[in-house]
């Protein structure tokens, strides 16, 4: 008798084992693969199941003790050599079915979990009509497609979710996951970045298409990291410059003389000061208003984002000429991006990498048709010939690289070199 029950003490053992064993490599195969498709078979099977965890197991031990008392008599044994050890009280079994169905509800709510995509919002100033917009909504879609719907990008234009001076801040605290600032707008936070501001010094398109693999980028995304954000991407928007004015057309550096124009910021403002002007900084969103009501006189902008903002509404003329070159550049929350997975973060650079390059011909082809649609509307603009932009460069170039070394004495010299490699 001790035997036997010795023997099946220990079969009890092996078989809890064995279903401990079941349950560890069903969990394992959920951390692990972020499903259950492998054991979703025996899963929704109730009889299956029941195998899995070994319920019929536990029902043929159940049987044969309520059986055990019919068979013998502890009258008829003989004495024990020892005592009989008295049997663990055990789980009923519907205690052990609700159980399994609380693990298993638990495992398919910790796969759910695992499953819901990953947010990256990012936040930016420009208008839906502006050819960067159409950029970052096929940037979403391409992140959506490499994680096969696991990083979900939620863009919010027009200064949604924070006003463009706010990005930068909200970002590096994590507030927003992501966002999308102009070159410049950094000022003296990092000089450096407005180093293609320098007038003229940075129009060819060859050395625009090189700049994303660059010594120079990676050089730009060195100084961000040390301000706390991680650069994603660099979108090339404009080489394009055009100054609108309404009462008179701005061609020759005599016509800057007096006129309240749209500055960019301070390093630009030396340009338009050294030809007489006087400028006022403030953000593109602002500008449309300040013109129809007179603030300004004269706006200053890209040639595509002059026709999205509608300033043929209230301004007559446009001189267009490779004066600035800017970028809308990407950056992320480190701390957010550190969580992500290596494959999504794969996925969002390669995806980064090619709207990059997409960038340089939907800017160009984004250029050329706003100057065809800005005379559609009425405007008379003027493309400035090679004399032109020779006789507004020896004017303005000079003040600015100035200015831009005095502000960046750090590394401004380093990017003005490292740009001009390229």
């Amino acid at each position: 008798m001790w035997a036997a029950r010795t023997h099946g003490m220990r079969r009890t053992r092996g078989n809890r084992l064995r279903r401990t064993t079941r349950l560890k490599q069903l969990f394992a195969t959920i951390r692990r693969t972020g499903t259950t498709a492998d054991f979703l078979p025996r899963m929704l099977g109730f009889d299956a199941f029941n195998n899995l965890v070994g319920l019929p197991e536990r029902r043929e031990r159940e049987a044969a003790l309520q059986e055990f008392p019919k068979r013998s008599s502890r009258a008829t044994l003989a004495p024990e050599p020892f005592p009989v050890p008295t049997r663990r009280p055990t789980m009923s079994l519907d205690s052990l079915r609700r159980w399994l169905g609380a693990a298993a509800m638990l495992a398919f709510a910790a796969v759910a979990a695992a499953q819901q995509p990953v947010i990256m919002r990012i936040s930016h100033q420009v208008p839906p009509a502006h050819h960067m917009t159409k950029l970052l909504e096929s940037f979403a879609a391409d992140v959506k497609a490499r994680t096969s719907g696991g990083v979900e990008v939620q863009l919010y234009g027009s200064e949604q979710l924070a006003k463009a001076g706010e990005n930068f801040p909200a970002v590096a605290r994590g507030t927003i996951e992501a966002a999308m600032s102009v070159n410049f707008q950094w000022g003296t936070t990092i000089p450096e970045m407005s180093a293609t501001l320098i007038p003229y010094a940075m129009g060819d398109l060859e050395r625009i298409k090189r700049f994303a693999t660059s010594e120079a980028r990676r050089f730009l995304d060195e100084k961000l990291a040390q301000r706390g954000v991680k650069n994603v991407a660099w979108l090339y928007i404009t080489r394009e410059t055009i100054i609108t004015s309404g009462r008179k057309p701005i061609v020759a550096l005599d016509d800057f003389k007096g006129v309240k124009i749209r500055g960019l910021n301070t390093l630009t403002d030396n340009a338009l000061t050294a030809v007489g002007a006087a400028p006022s900084a403030m953000p593109g969103s602002e500008v449309y208003q300040a013109l129809q009501s007179g603030v300004l006189d004269a706006g200053l902008t890209d040639l595509s984002a002059a026709y999205s903002r509608k300033y043929y509404e209230v301004q007559k003329f446009g001189t267009v000429g490779p004066i600035f070159t800017i970028y809308f550049h990407m950056y992320a929350n480190p701390a957010w991006w550190a969580k992500l997975s290596p494959a999504h973060r794969q996925a969002i650079e390669a995806a980064a990498a090619k709207v990059e390059q997409d960038a340089i011909g939907v800017t160009e082809a984004s250029a050329a048709a706003a100057l065809a649609d800005l005379q559609g509307k009425g405007m008379v603009v003027h493309v400035q010939s090679p004399q032109e932009q020779a006789t507004w460069r020896a004017a303005m170039e000079k003040p600015v690289r100035d200015a831009f070394l005095k502000s960046a004495p750090e590394g401004g010299a380093k990017i003005i070199e490292l740009l001009q490699k390229l």
